[in-house]
């Protein structure tokens, strides 16, 4: 985009038309970027990055039910996806059963019902889980959903040392931009630092939570604006993990983070260095890290779904690509591509294959693996690296002067600061200044068909039989005593993860788990903020 003073950036901050030596005076390359694998990790957190194997490459997937969730799984791993990433439908990120009347209507509809351990069970059937890592964007309710799986893979006879994969568990920035929050933030606060402690003893593999800037990028934060809300909730779960009395080397290596990858190729490969670079230091200058893995800022990358366009869909493709390029050049360590077809409804099954083939290209038929940081002394990516950093510190520190995150959300800084980004974004598009490729330049006067997935309308049904033939079969006495041991839990200072993980055994629902909390600690209200 441009103005009267010249080209801008993502997050509004100038673009000269040329870079040359002049931006880097007094640039000190081992003080700012050091060597790929070492302190402050700007050039990547692992030494060899790609020269040595690709990243993990990922797909989204999750619709319906339980059973045809699998089948997308046993079709992706078959396809080449090294790990899955599992989307949860509304109800179950709500902490809602299926045959809750406040579910009706969106049950499977944004990604699959998962009530009991009997659908997880089936979820992951037949699927090695000593041997696929496993995603899943599941918040409030990410304990339930930890358990369920930890569950299902005992019954595999794979302990809980051997799985691998990563839950969401990013309350904070649902208070900020997404919605799908159940208690107030103190105590999920709470519950995250139970959930590390559980996972530093039980299933040590295990990364904890995938701080999250993707949804409020989605919302319409600024590159700037991702990585210092997102650092700044960072900041806030490690506080939490320490006062419940973890040492920081004991879970901060299993912290990971979750970032978008926009069209903006250059901005987007400095944001990522720069998030590395403010990781790495305020881990060892402000928590005293001693472990350079708890230094390392290790994320996830998905391509921006809020960029794709319902008209001309297949053009889609090329903007996933070049998303899906910056976030390897910008050093992720898993990636997920979006379908072409998302604007419009879930993936078909062709469109979630071209989303994988476009990793695959990037990774086997480019040079980008082929070098670390190939983008490392660039005039113009140095500089913006800088820039964004030092914006990004500044913003850092007006959440921490209003007490932290917490403190802003209760204030409603982060999120009033987002829709102010989101509505000057929007009216670039409507006057003009912003040009959307077939939104309101070179469109169409008449769009091509496309025929949509669309979602089985008996799957709610579906799931009410199977809740009632679950609630049929099962002990509901011995589910009624382990929730209330839950309660006692949560009333005093125990890790609840362990009463939770034995009233889901006994087949406790998601939604009873998350009534029997809602009862203790209460529901959040959300402040007006715009």
């Amino acid at each position: 985009m441009a103005d009267s003073t010249g080209a801008r950036s993502e997050s509004d901050l100038p673009i000269e038309p040329v870079y040359d030596a002049s931006a880097l005076a007094g640039f000190d390359a081992e003080a700012k970027l050091g060597a790929p694998g070492s302190y402050p990790f700007t050039r990547g957190v692992y030494p060899s990055m790609y020269t040595g194997r690709p990243w993990t490459m990922r797909q989204y997937a999750g619709f319906g039910t339980a059973k045809e969730s699998n089948q997308r799984y046993h079709q992706l791993v078959k396809a080449g996806t090294g790990g899955l990433s599992v989307a949860f439908d509304l109800p179950t990120q709500m902490g809602y059963d299926s045959d809750e009347s406040i579910a009706h209507g969106e049950v499977g509809k944004v990604g699959v019902a998962i009530d009991s351990l009997d659908d997880m069970r089936t979820l992951f059937d037949g699927l090695p889980l000593d041997k696929i890592s496993t995603s899943m964007t599941i918040n409030a309710p990410g304990s339930t959903l930890l358990l369920l799986y930890q569950l299902v893979a005992e019954e595999q006879g794979v302990a809980g040392d051997q799985l691998t994969g990563t839950i969401q568990n990013d309350v904070l920035k649902e208070y900020i931009a997404r919605g799908t929050y159940i208690y107030p933030p103190r105590e999920s606060l709470r519950l995250i630092a139970d959930i590390f402690a559980y996972c530093h003893k039980e299933m040590p593999r295990w990364n904890t939570i995938s701080i999250s800037g993707y949804h409020m990028a989605e919302a319409g934060a600024t590159p700037v604006q991702e990585i210092a809300f997102t650092i700044a909730n960072a900041m806030e779960y490690v506080r939490a993990a320490q006062a419940a009395g973890l040492h920081v080397d004991d879970f901060a290596p299993r912290l990971s983070f979750f970032f978008v990858a926009r069209t903006t190729l250059i901005e987007e490969v400095a944001k990522f260095r720069a998030a590395r670079r403010i990781w790495a230091r305020i881990m060892k200058e402000e928590f005293g890290a001693q472990n350079p893995k708890s230094m390392m800022l290790r994320f996830h990358t998905q391509t921006a779904g809020v960029q794709l366009t319902a008209q001309q869909p297949e053009v889609n493709l090329v903007r996933v690509a070049l998303q899906g390029l910056g976030a390897v050049l910008g050093g992720t360590q898993s990636l997920h591509t979006n379908s072409f077809d998302e604007a419009i409804a879930l993936p078909t099954e062709k469109a979630a294959r071209l989303a994988l083939r476009t990793q695959q290209v990037i990774a086997y038929e480019t040079d980008v693996t082929k070098t670390v940081d190939p983008f490392a002394g660039s005039y113009v990516v140095e500089s913006m690296t800088d820039e964004i950093e030092a914006a990004a510190l500044a913003l850092i520190q007006a959440v921490e002067d209003k007490g932290g995150a917490v403190a802003a959300i209760e204030q409603g800084f982060q999120k009033g600061e987002i829709e102010r980004s989101a509505y000057r974004v929007q009216l670039e598009i409507d006057n003009g200044e912003r040009t959307v490729v077939g939104v309101n330049r070179f469109v169409l006067d008449q769009e091509d068909h496309y025929e949509p997935l669309r979602v089985d309308p008996t799957i709610e049904a579906d799931q009410r039989a199977r809740l009632e033939a679950l609630r049929a079969d099962r002990d509901n006495e011995a589910v009624k005593a382990a929730l209330g041991r839950l309660q006692d839990a949560a009333r005093g200072t125990d890790n609840v993860l362990y009463p939770m993980k034995e009233a889901l055994a006994a087949r406790a629902t998601g939604g009873e788990v998350a009534h029997a909390l809602r009862e203790v600690w209460g529901t959040y209200q959300p402040r007006e903020t715009f």
